[in-house]
């Protein structure tokens, strides 16, 4: 079993100087005979990197970020062959920002190895929204075990073969995944009040708080950033 998380950030680049010393810059590019795919994205080749790791009928639990479910080229490559060659049967959406930092958008997805077959393992991907209305920050309102309740419910570990849908939890098939642009799996089905109604927005002490935190997290990371520029 593999449980873990990607590096979160922006596209691998190195740095290289030319004849005259000037730097410049250019993507790092992964190509491994192992991977579906080739492409700079940093996730998407942990995504791939995880699943070579697997034993048959082993399980990966990974956190990933939005764009490893919607990213075309090699993104959707790779949720293809992910789809067709292991069962990809669970994905978590996660509040914003409560995983790396305020504004980053993680998911969790479940997915087990399967032996080759013709075809597809994945007969059908269970999602729950835990994002769309729920508000939490990294100091003031964390997530707790007993926010993640629910979903363990429908989770329903002792049996997965009979899970029932919900408010929150909802079964996509594979057939429908497949006819989705990109088969994209950023998918979301509840209303979002905070767009819809203007009147429910948060307490502005609330927002006030959530601001002074993005803040401070923004300065902890250029501080990081700082001092790797100054080594």
């Amino acid at each position: 079993m593999v449980l873990t998380n990607p590096p979160f950030g922006k596209k691998s680049s190195i740095t290289i100087a030319n004849g005259e010393g000037k730097a410049g810059k250019e993507s790092l590019v992964y190509e491994r005979e192992d991977f579906w795919a080739t492409t700079s994205n940093k996730q998407l080749n942990f995504l791939q990197h995880v699943k070579t790791l697997l034993k048959i009928n082993g399980k990966a639990v990974i956190v990933v970020p939005d764009n490893v479910l919607f990213e075309g080229g090699a993104g959707e490559t790779i949720r293809r062959k992910l789809l067709h060659e292991c069962d990809v049967h669970t994905l978590l959406r996660l509040p914003t920002g409560v995983f790396y930092a305020q504004d980053v958008k993680a998911n969790v997805l479940f997915f087990d190895r399967r032996p080759a077959s013709e075809k597809p393992w994945t007969q059908r991907l269970w999602i729950y929204d835990l994002r769309t209305n729920k508000h939490f920050t990294l100091k003031t309102n964390p997530l707790r075990y007993e926010d993640l309740q629910d979903f363990i419910r429908c989770y329903n570990p002792e049996n997965c073969l009979e899970r029932k849908e919900s408010e929150r939890f909802k079964a996509f098939t594979y057939d429908e995944l497949m006819k989705r642009d990109k088969v994209s799996l950023d998918i979301f089905w509840l209303k979002d009040e905070s767009l819809e109604d203007s009147e429910n927005l948060p307490d502005p002490d609330l927002l006030a708080r959530d601001v002074s935190e993005n803040l401070e997290s923004a300065l902890e990371q250029f501080s990081t950033i700082y001092e790797d520029l100054g080594k």
